[in-house]
Parts: structure tokens; C-alpha cells; sequence
């Protein structure tokens, strides 16, 4: 396995920290215990038939119920499952397209255990292959992330990268941290990242009641 297969180690991070955790710790997914974030991960990868409800409002009542219901199985094989990836079918068995689609889900899922009392700041310190692929990943989708933005947005590492998130007029906001960080507040979970954010306080607030992320 090459060292930059980043979503790979990201899972079996995920895992560790899952079974670290147990079946009914908190997550910094509103209303989801580690139960249910192993449940959501399992159906994502082999049920895309139901997978269409997390962005499909009319198909998500089906994809709650069979996320309850798989959340009460056996913990340990739950979380087994995840382990071992998805079906042989699934396009993600291959590196080059499961580092580009789960490498940030991972990322952020392992973050969403480790943080799960909601305090902000890191709980470990990521290897620098991990760091450069999550501000990879940020370079290509910050603008998506950060779309309904009404006031400009630029991310900053503290070595000085950037990335222009949203364009417009005036100074706008710089969300400054580490990657890791940057990405969580990228996701819609700024209440449990580290970062240092410039800007007036008019447009400071506005990013901080946006509704970020993919969805």
C-alpha cells in the first residue's frame, strides 16, 4: 500500500477510535452516537440505493430507519465492516479513487469521534502525509464548501498557505489553522476547531451563521 493512500490508514484510524470509544459515545454528529456514525459509514458504501437519502431530502426517511436498525447490531461486527472497506463491486476498492472520495470523510468521521464532548482543539497529531492531503483536498473544494458564503473567506495555515474559499467584495474574513482544523470548519463543525478568524465582526458573524459544507 503506498504511503499517500491516506483514506486507507484514515479508516483504520476511524475504527481504532471507534472501538476506543464504544457503540454509545458522542460524536460531533448532531443527535448520533458512535453507533450510528458506524452505521452511516456501512450503508454509504453498501447500499446506494438508500446513500441517495443524505442528499435526496424525499429518500431520507428510508435511510433512517436502516440506519437505526443496523445501529443496534452487534458492535464489534459493525464495526468489523467498516474496517474491511467496501463490497468488491464498490469503485472506492481502488486507492487512487478512495484516496480522491473518503480521504476528508474519514478525516472528518475520525474527528467527529475524537471531539465527540464538543470541545474545540486536536486530540492527536496528524502525520505530515495525512496534513498535506487534507489541505489538498481543501485547494479543490473550499469554494464548494464555503459557497453560500455572502462575504469573502480565505484559509490560512501557519506557515503562511492560503486558499481564497469565497470571493467578493472587501477584506472578508481569514480563518487561520492547521489543516485538520480548517477542514472541520469547512464541514460546519467550527465549534470544535482551533482556529483564529480576522475580520470585522459584521462579516465574522455572517460566515459563522452560513451553513457550510457539502450538503
Amino acid at each position: 500500500m503506498p504511503a499517500t493512500h491516506v483514506a486507507h490508514l484514515e479508516r483504520q484510524r476511524f475504527c481504532d477510535a471507534l472501538e476506543l470509544a464504544g457503540p454509545v459515545a458522542p460524536t460531533l454528529c448532531e443527535g448520533w452516537l458512535t453507533r450510528d456514525l458506524a452505521a452511516h459509514v456501512v450503508l454509504r458504501e453498501r447500499r446506494p440505493d438508500l446513500a441517495a437519502g443524505i442528499l435526496v431530502p424525499g429518500l431520507g426517511g428510508r435511510l433512517e430507519r436502516a440506519q437505526a436498525e443496523l445501529a443496534q447490531t452487534a458492535w464489534e461486527s459493525l464495526v468489523s465492516t467498516v474496517r474491511g472497506g467496501p463490497p468488491f463491486w464498490h469503485p472506492t476498492r481502488f486507492s487512487a479513487v478512495d484516496d480522491a472520495v473518503n480521504t476528508i470523510e474519514f478525516v472528518v468521521h475520525h474527528e467527529d469521534v475524537l471531539r465527540g464532548d464538543g470541545a474545540p482543539g486536536p486530540r492527536r497529531r496528524p502525520d505530515a502525509a495525512t496534513s498535506k492531503a487534507v489541505w489538498g483536498a481543501l485547494r479543490r473544494m473550499a469554494p464548494l464548501m464555503f459557497r453560500r458564503s455572502q462575504v469573502p473567506v480565505t484559509l490560512r495555515t501557519p506557515e503562511g498557505r492560503s486558499i481564497t474559499a469565497a470571493k467578493g467584495d472587501g477584506p472578508g474574513v481569514v480563518i487561520a489553522g492547521t489543516p485538520i482544523e480548517l477542514l472541520l470548519t469547512a464541514y460546519g463543525r467550527a465549534a470544535a476547531a482551533l482556529t483564529h478568524w480576522e475580520g470585522s465582526e459584521e462579516d465574522i458573524a455572517t460566515v459563522r451563521g452560513t451553513r457550510l459544507g457539502l450538503a
